[in-house]
């Protein structure tokens, strides 16, 4: 392996680095030392803020197994030391980074990443053979010791010594301290003493922020993170021990009164009702199963996403458990500690990847630029105080001072204002965020994808009707599912026994579809306590049977029977997203068979039915109630084998019970779209913003519901497009057709008339073939869909990412766990939940309807635009003071330690704040805020302004100059009062309190001038509409420009050691300048306003 070799970890996968080693140089540390000390240890500092320059300085290149230091590369750099571990005699090399352990790989020749159990590809059947009986003491030990150490999602609060270490060493606090010692060395000590001050309560309120999140998340993640449990050491030996002693391979008995899961863990036996609010912000509990051990299931390695309805999740709250006579509710321990699905939560919000936005990466390159202006403005001071004659010390002094003045250190505090007060804002109206820099992001937003039940529509649904199918043809509809008539029909059984409901303390609970189809049953659910269990026989944990009232002899004889109505649900398959489906296995009291029963998406019921029993006009039938935006659910049914046991049914695959069904008919649900919904929707395309449907319902259901809410017109044409994979020597193919039949299938040619405007609907199903087979398509049919059905979770995901790299930025709303992907992978994800913050999304909204949509986004456009006016106001401060002591070093003069006081705290700091407090726009428009600072007409806005100020301060400071009363002040000057006969005569004299030359006719009339200035260009800058309110309704704004106002109208009594009196002509002309100024800055910035096509930034 080559010394300077770069290896790749985790490749294509989130945490993905770039990885070289290093180990210590002695030369190289020996000159980086004596380079530190000369530098005064400026150079140590310089080293601490580029950590790879100081890798590479005071070490050389070796391999990856002799690495004493790796350099990780991914969106930033990070150093890290490797360790070996002092439990293996062989020395096992690893390096710890964001929590993570990295171990060396000798065959691989690589560091790789252990998480668990996964590792080791172990299939579903060996964990029941193999690993479900747990390990031995010794193992468990090594393990223990030698790879995964404690199971702790361990949030270390970091000293308050630490943090402020941390944070002084801040580049922007090292500025601030060095300009401190620069203005102290020049006198200006009551401006340096308020530097110090602000920087202190700065300080101070940042390490209060930043301990009080570590507190809160310490103890959210300490809470029941350390528990007793019952470890199985062999088949029978269980002993007591702590939670942080588990490894992967561990077998825990889990207690029939449920815990809070340390780990995560797959169930190898028994059943749990869990609450995984924690992780996905759903707070109705669902049912976990026993891993599948035979079949085609069994064969499949294991998969903690594939397998989540087997999988217990660390911090998960384990409600009850479904348990068998001498039997124990067994999991298997498959991660631990920060690579369990809690720890990965934590470490993102621990380490959170770098926010990607151009405002921030253009906001650098001005800063550059600013520094350029500093340094053309450092090496005229140089050279004019050489000419002047200026002492070395006032040169160094003031050339350094001109680098403080162009480079504005409340810089970055005044643009996170507008992020803070958007917040605030978000929250009053019950948007909740956990990650405030996204915010700005949300002002771009051009394309938001929707969820359809629960989002779009009502979460809750109407049985509307039932319509059964009996010797391979329907009957009619029925309004009821409850009538005496149907009670002993296999539809209503299965209507009573395929759901995932429980009772908790008494109340029913589970997911919401389940309860309204239980409850248009009239049946009864009935779960036997332990000593039940004991007693009778274990094959029914789970009983439903009818209400007690219905007689058995006013039930009509000639109904199809199949034993007594009272069942037990046997054997539960959990519904899946990716299959479409659940089933139970149940058995009627007194009958010698089981039966399975079956719902799921129709077309996929429909597949798993022997031919015969769907009805001919099934499609038709379907395509009917959905294209009325119907809700559609199919059952089916199959009565099983009578040779089949308890004990075999547990461990056959759902593949075996869910073939060869009868199909039973259709129950048709009533999804209601929200009041809110059409009119939110309205609004967002009246403002440009592409709105798109992603769902795991029906394709006509989607579309009649895209139609009824506006999302597609009535005009409108949706042409499906549908894609099948290779086949039979057949390679992949699209077809397309519209929805209304107006066009046989297959035979659209993918033009349609400019006129004409359509929208393509995609199923999940084709999406995949798409991707696959047709590439080059995708954005070309991601462009014009609107209506994405049939989603599985995973799609939903891989379609944001489509949509971002054809650079739209992108939102997505949704409201379940089937959404947290494309939540998190979004430029903006809206979560509709109960809880006040979800952990899946930077955004929750604590109503429950879109309407927060529309808020988001003016909020987002609001602190955007304000970012924008804030960054050009600080850089026209700047610009302004730097004019004003570029012009005052011509005459050795500078602006004096009150003035520079009254500027920064009274003017700048105050505006800076103030202006970012206009509310958002009521509207949305159709134009978009611009995302970069480096654009064309806001540098020419920028120049423009700059350029305005530039000539009325020469202007003033030359008029100045030419007035008939002017000469050099001396203490004894009064132009306010006194002829120039009597000016002539005096002797020019240097006043001993004013050596800095300060008090003078030019400080006086640019001071005057700068300061007008400033505020000119805070209004100028602070337009409202469309995207902000107008500065006029910002009531702090205008109480802080009067107060301003009224000082600068009292300059004089205020600031005495720093003016000087000038006569009233003068004064009168100084006030012509100024509005001059206003004018011609407020003129320029409407002409480029209306010269441009794309918005003002500030507009």
């Amino acid at each position: 392996m080559k010394a300077n070799e770069v290896k790749l970890i985790s490749p294509g996968l989130e945490d993905e680095m770039e990885v070289s080693g290093y180990r210590p140089c002695l030369w190289k540390m020996i000159l980086v030392g004596a380079g530190v000390i000369c530098s005064g240890g400026l150079l140590l500092l310089l080293l601490y803020w580029l950590p790879e320059w100081g890798v590479k300085s005071t070490c050389t290149h070796t391999t990856l197994k002799d690495a004493h230091t790796v350099l990780l590369r991914t969106t930033v750099c990070a150093v890290t030391k490797c360790l070996d571990s002092p439990f293996s005699p062989s020395q096992v090399h690893y390096f710890v980074h964001h929590s993570t352990r990295y171990y060396w790989n000798d065959v691989m020749q690589n560091f790789e990443l252990y998480k668990g159990l996964e590792d080791v590809n172990v299939s579903c059947a060996s964990l029941h053979s193999e690993h479900s009986s747990g390990l031995s003491k010794t193992l468990q030990d090594y393990r223990y010791m030698l790879f995964f150490g404690e199971n702790e999602i361990a949030v270390r609060v970091p000293s308050l010594l630490k943090l402020l270490v941390k944070e002084v060493l801040n580049p922007f606090y090292i500025f601030q301290l060095f300009s401190i010692i620069l203005w102290s060395f020049e006198d200006y000590y009551y401006y340096a003493s308020a530097i110090v001050l602000m920087s202190i309560i700065s300080i101070a309120t940042s390490l209060y922020t930043i301990k009080k999140q570590y507190v809160m998340l310490h103890d959210m993640v300490a809470a029941h993170s350390v528990v007793r449990v019952s470890v199985c050491r062999g088949n029978k030996d269980i002993e007591q021990a702590m939670s942080t002693e588990l490894v992967p391979g561990d077998v825990i008995a889990i207690p029939a009164n449920g815990m809070i899961m340390p780990c995560d863990a797959v169930l190898v036996c028994g059943t749990c009702i869990v609450n995984e609010s924690m992780l996905t912000g759903e707070s109705v509990p669902v049912t976990k199963t026993s891993l599948p051990s035979a079949g085609e299931e069994g064969a499949r390695s294991y998969n903690i996403e594939e397998h989540k309805k087997h999988t217990l999740y660390c911090g998960t709250h384990i409600i009850q458990t479904r348990f068998y006579t001498g039997e124990l509710v067994k999991a298997v321990v498959v991660r631990t500690g920060f690579s369990t699905e809690k720890g990965q939560l934590v470490r993102s919000i621990l380490y959170p990847k770098p926010t990607d936005f151009k405002l921030y990466h253009d906001a650098y390159l001005f800063l550059l630029c600013l520094v350029g202006v500093a340094g053309i403005g450092f090496i005229y001071t140089i050279v004019l105080s050489i000419m002047n004659k200026v002492p070395a010390k006032t040169i160094i002094i003031e050339s350094l001072d001109i680098v403080t003045i162009t480079v504005p250190p409340a810089l970055p505090a005044a643009m996170t204002a507008g992020i803070v007060y958007a917040q605030r804002r978000l929250k009053s109206v019950g948007i909740f965020c956990i990650s405030p820099q996204r915010i700005n992001m949300c002002g771009q937003l051009n394309v938001v994808c929707f969820d359809k039940t629960g989002t779009l529509t009502e979460d809750g649904l109407d049985l509307w009707a039932i319509h059964r199918a009996e010797d391979g043809s329907f009957c009619s509809p029925e309004s009821e599912a409850a009538k005496v008539s149907l009670v002993n029909t296999t539809f209503v059984a299965c209507m009573a026994t395929c759901h995932s409901l429980t009772k908790i303390e008494g109340e029913l609970s589970g997911d919401p579809l389940d309860l309204k189809m239980f409850s248009a049953t009239g049946w009864i659910l009935e779960e036997p306590t332990e000593e039940e269990t004991a007693l009778h026989n274990p094959i029914m944990p789970t009983v439903v049977r009818p209400p007690k009232h219905i007689a058995p002899e006013r039930i009509n004889q000639h109904i199809f029977r199949i034993g007594a109505c009272e069942m037990g649900i046997v054997r539960q398959f959990p519904f899946s997203s990716a299959l479409q489906r659940m089933s139970v296995v149940v058995r009627r009291l007194g009958a010698k068979h089981m039966d399975a029963f079956l719902k799921g998406a129709p077309e996929v019921v429909a597949s798993l039915c022997r031919q015969h029993t769907i009805p001919q006009t099934f499609t038709e039938t379907l395509e009917a109630y959905t294209r009325q935006g119907f809700r559609v659910i199919a059952l089916a049914h199959r009565q099983l084998e009578s040779k089949l046991s308890w004990h075999k049914v547990q461990s056959l695959s759902r593949d075996v019970i869910e073939t060869n069904m009868e199909f039973l008919g259709l129950i048709i649900m009533q999804n209601k779209i929200k009041p809110e919904t059409a009119g939110v929707l309205c609004e967002l395309q009246r403002a440009n913003i592409r709105t798109l449907m992603v769902t795991g319902d029906n394709m006509l259901t989607a579309i009649s519901v895209a139609r009824d809410c506006g999302m597609v017109r009535p005009r409108e044409k949706v042409i499906i497009a549908d894609a099948v994979p290779p086949k039979d020597f057949q390679p992949a193919s699209i077809t397309w057709h519209y929805t209304e039949n107006q066009l046989d299938e297959g035979t659209w040619d993918g033009e349609v008339s400019q006129e004409q405007s359509y929208h393509f609907a995609v199923s999940g199903k084709a999406f995949a073939v798409i991707i696959e087979y047709f590439p080059q398509l995708v954005k070309k049919l991601v462009l014009r869909a609107t209506v994405f059905a049939r989603m599985a979770p995973d799609q939903k995901t891989q379609l944001v990412e489509v949509l971002q790299s054809m650079d739209y930025t992108v939102g997505m709303c949704g409201d379940g766990a089937n959404d947290c992907g494309a939540l998190k992978r979004a430029h903006s994800g809206i979560s509709l939940s109960e809880l006040e913050a979800s952990v899946a999304s930077p955004f929750t909204s604590s109503t429950s309807n879109i309407s927060c949509v529309p808020n988001l986004i003016r909020e987002g456009r609001a602190a955007l635009i304000t970012s924008f006016c804030v960054f050009k106001f600080m850089a026209l401060y700047s610009i302004i003071q730097f004019i004003s002591v570029i012009l005052l070093y011509s005459v050795l003069s500078n602006l004096g330690d009150f003035q520079f006081l009254f500027i920064d705290l009274i003017i700048i700091i105050t505006i800076a704040f103030t202006m970012s407090l206009n509310p958002a726009w009521k509207e949305l428009v159709w134009r978009r805020p611009p995302s970069s600072l480096i654009s064309g007409q806001l540098l020419c806005s920028v120049l423009t302004q700059i350029l305005t100020c530039l000539v009325f301060q020469v202007l003033a400071f030359l008029l100045v100059r030419q007035q008939s009363w002017y000469e050099t002040w001396t203490p004894e000057s009064d132009a306010c009062n006194v002829s120039r006969s009597i000016f002539s005569l005096r002797v020019n004299v240097t006043d001993p309190q004013n050596h800095k030359n300060i008090r003078n006719y030019e400080n006086t009339s640019l001071f005057y001038i700068s300061t007008f200035q400033y505020l000119a260009v805070a209004i100028v800058f602070s337009k409202g509409k469309p995207f902000r309110q107008p500065s006029y309704k910002n009531c702090k704004a205008k109480t802080v420009l009067s107060a301003i106002g009224a000082a600068f109208t009292a300059l004089h009594p205020l600031l005495p050691p720093q003016i000087v009196c000038v006569p009233h002509d003068w004064r009168v002309t100084l006030v012509i300048i100024m509005i001059g100024n206003a004018a011609a800055s407020f003129l320029l910035e409407v002409r480029l306003r209306n010269h441009h096509t794309l918005p003002a930034c500030c507009d």
